[in-house]
């Protein structure tokens, strides 16, 4: 894994999922919307957290702009292939975490 991605590990729980919604190509109220669904609603992203990590993900190059359209720039984001390296080695590293504590707490 390339250093530069270590460095943003362990994600928080909104950029995990930020980047695990950008698996399929969606604009910002999408990403939030997705995550609600996919958190039945216990996860509520506000926009400018949303952006923030937006912001941040294009510039480390996790996720590209694909298109940029609309009256109001709605703009549709999507995960690259080193975005998708960074959430397979968070998912492993959540894994490990998950089997560690089920071993410590039988």
């Amino acid at each position: 894994m390339d250093v530069k991605l270590l460095k943003l590990t362990p994600l928080t729980e909104a950029s995990y999922y930020v980047l695990l919604s950008l698996n399929t190509p969606n604009h910002g109220y999408g990403v939030i919307k997705r995550i609600e669904e996919m958190t039945d609603g216990r996860l509520n992203i506000a926009a400018g957290t949303l952006y923030g990590v937006i912001s941040s993900f294009l510039k480390y190059e996790l996720i590209k702009l694909i298109d940029e359209s609309g009256s109001r720039s709605k703009k549709t984001y999507k995960i690259t292939e080193l975005g998708k390296e960074l959430l397979e080695y968070e998912v492993n590293r959540l894994i490990e975490l998950t089997n560690n504590a089920k071993e410590v707490l039988k």
